[in-house]
């Protein structure tokens, strides 16, 4: 049963949410069961955030991304039935025999990272505070104003009412309102293609490898999951996107098994399509004077490394130590003295990420010679180069 609390006009939280999204959702986690009072706005229902949809994304966690979890106290809610592991991941490029393989061993793991379906996480970072008398959340209402002074924040809600806080944190996505709200310009980049996520059941063993197929100006990926099935993720142009959305199962099917040179046999579609624009973001700056971007509000990553939500679940993490280590030295965690750690932090771990996607996106999407030359050279040799390997695997770590 989900118990709501009236909203009074004026009221004052210690710090407020916009967007209860996965990053927003995780964020306020960080404070449960403290003295911090926490609020969280969104337009969905309370009842639609508690029970996500199937959306069709795959959530590939690194090691360092479950540690947060469970620091979180968020791991222990996630039903093992839900988990698939990942035990190599491979790069492969147009017909080369060559490709560029990470094994668990290397990290010295039993796995490199873990698969988990998005609406599951979400699911399971709701439960986590759903009972918490310091989290309120405002559901059905938006955010239309947001004025600052040097003691507090006062945000205008869409019903009418006012509200109060030390601190504005906004993860209303990569478009984010509240971002363009406080003039806040981010960098963008539209590459004029669509992701197709779906899931698919196939006739040959995954064996919790994950692959990474670019060719002809496009990408296709798997992702192992339970029971020899597999996310699939297609990025094409809009127009071809189009296409294999409207495409019956059958015919997908074979368009799958062809897009795959029959890698994997007979391949089934099991479930819905679903498809989104391929738009990266990398926010100018992440912090103003009493407020915060997280998770894609701050970097909206391209999904061919699989690091958006990691890399978001490591800036909220930063931003949570930041607030209580300065409640605990009783400093006013508002003020831009005290957010500019967290920025700092935060470029510094996000920056390399997001140029090397990008950098990695040109280089494998690229049909000129001086491209395909580079990627032969890389699939052939940087398996042995260990330096460059490893950094690589640095961040599956």
């Amino acid at each position: 049963m989900i118990h709501k609390k009236k909203i009074k006009n004026n009221i004052k939280f210690d710090i407020i949410v916009v967007g209860a999204g996965p990053a927003g959702i995780a964020f306020a986690c960080g404070f449960v069961g403290t003295n911090i009072k926490v609020a969280i706005i969104d337009k969905l229902p309370r009842e639609v955030i508690a029970n996500p949809k199937i959306d069709g994304r795959e959530i590939a966690l690194t090691h360092h991304s479950v540690k947060i979890l469970k620091k979180l106290n968020v791991w222990r809610y996630i039903s093992n039935k839900s988990i698939s592991v990942i035990k190599e991941a491979r790069v492969l490029d147009g017909d080369s025999k060559y490709f560029l393989n990470f094994d668990h061993q290397e990290i010295q793991k039993d796995c490199l990272g873990y698969l988990i379906p998005n609406h599951i996480i979400r699911k399971n970072l709701y439960k986590r505070l759903k009972n918490f008398p310091n989290i309120t959340f405002i559901n059905k209402t938006e955010c239309l104003s947001v004025n600052i002074n040097s003691q507090f924040a006062s945000i205008t809600l869409s019903n009418g009412k006012k509200i109060k806080t030390s601190l504005v944190v906004a993860a209303d996505s990569r478009f984010s309102k509240m971002r363009s709200k406080m003039g806040i310009s981010a960098f963008t980049r539209d590459f004029n293609k669509n992701m197709i996520v779906c899931r698919m059941k196939h006739e040959k063993p995954h064996k919790n490898i994950a692959y990474e197929f670019f060719r002809y100006n496009q990408t296709q990926a798997t992702l192992p999951y339970i029971n020899n099935q597999s996310g699939i993720v297609t990025t094409a142009t809009k127009d071809l996107a189009s296409i294999l959305m409207r495409m019956d199962k059958k015919k997908f099917n074979k368009e799958m098994e062809s897009r795959f040179n029959n890698f994997f046999g007979k391949m089934k579609l099991l479930g819905k399509r679903y498809s989104y624009p391929m738009v990266t973001t990398y926010t100018k700056k992440f912090i103003s004077h009493r407020f915060a971007v997280i998770g894609d509000a701050a970097v909206g990553m391209h999904p061919v490394t699989a690091h958006g939500f990691n890399l978001g679940l490591k800036g909220l993490d930063i931003l949570i130590d930041e607030i209580k280590a300065a409640v605990k030295n009783k400093s006013d965690f508002g003020l831009t003295d005290i957010l500019k750690n967290y920025q700092y932090k935060l470029h510094r771990v996000a920056a390399p990420v997001y140029l090397a996607t990008n950098s990695i996106i040109n280089l494998y999407t690229s049909n000129i010679l001086p491209a395909k030359l580079t990627r032969q050279f890389i699939l052939r040799f940087v398996n042995t180069i260990k330096p460059v390997k490893q950094t690589f695997l640095n961040i599956l770590k």
